[in-house]
């Protein structure tokens, strides 16, 4: 039970830091919306949703899912506010992933380092930390809306393909949280293993077991 907590307190906290970073980003190349409403803070109260920050990764960790995922209250920007045009929104979109990714390897070190001294408990503590935000960052590189791969992609590619994705997203954004629960319901049954499999290998690689 106290690894189950752990982990869901670590899946919360990895989540906000994420948003965060988007608003960070956004922030740093010109556009202040996420910073005038507050949202730049690290404040969990500033960024909780019920669902996808409590309800959706405790029901993962109690079945034991291969994946875990959740999701705070999304940061505002406003892509138009943006310095660069051409490569911002990919740019914001990258952040995200780019702060679970860094958690990960540098906990990675930790794990290592505490393994090797002989801080077993603590070591696998930090493991948890390092399987969160991996799982976490590499999910959340999919190109599918609205995840921040499908923003990327779609920062990425020229004018006429990003306004199709575009409309292509505020269709699926328009079906709100049904929309999403039926894109995890799709992933957990055809992407799920596969996933939790490259998952476990980018893990044991990092964490050096």
């Amino acid at each position: 039970m106290e690894t189950i907590i752990f982990t869901v307190i670590v899946l919360v906290i990895s989540v906000i830091v994420h948003e965060v970073a988007h608003g960070w980003a956004a922030n740093a190349l010109g556009d202040p919306t996420a910073k005038l409403q507050g949202r730049l803070s690290l404040n969990p109260i500033r960024h909780i949703d019920p669902i996808g920050s409590v309800l959706i990764p405790a029901v993962l960790v109690l079945t034991n899912s291969s994946f875990l995922f959740g999701w705070a209250k999304p940061v505002p920007y406003n892509p138009y506010n943006l310095k660069n045009q051409r490569w911002g929104e990919a740019m914001v979109g990258v952040a995200g992933v780019a702060v679970n990714l860094f958690l990960a390897v540098l906990f990675a070190l930790i794990t290592r380092f505490a393994f090797s001294a002989g801080m077993e408990e603590f070591g696998t503590l930090t493991a948890l930390i390092v399987l969160v935000n991996l799982s976490l960052g590499i999910f959340n590189l999919l190109p599918i809306p609205p995840l921040d791969g499908f923003t990327v992609l779609r920062g990425i590619l020229p004018f006429k393909a990003s306004m199709k994705l575009r409309e292509i997203e505020d269709k699926i954004q328009a079906g709100g949280i049904f929309s999403l629960v039926l894109i995890l319901f799709l992933f957990s049954y055809f992407l799920a293993a596969p996933f939790g499999m490259l998952i476990r290998v980018i893990f044991a690689f990092l964490i050096g077991a």
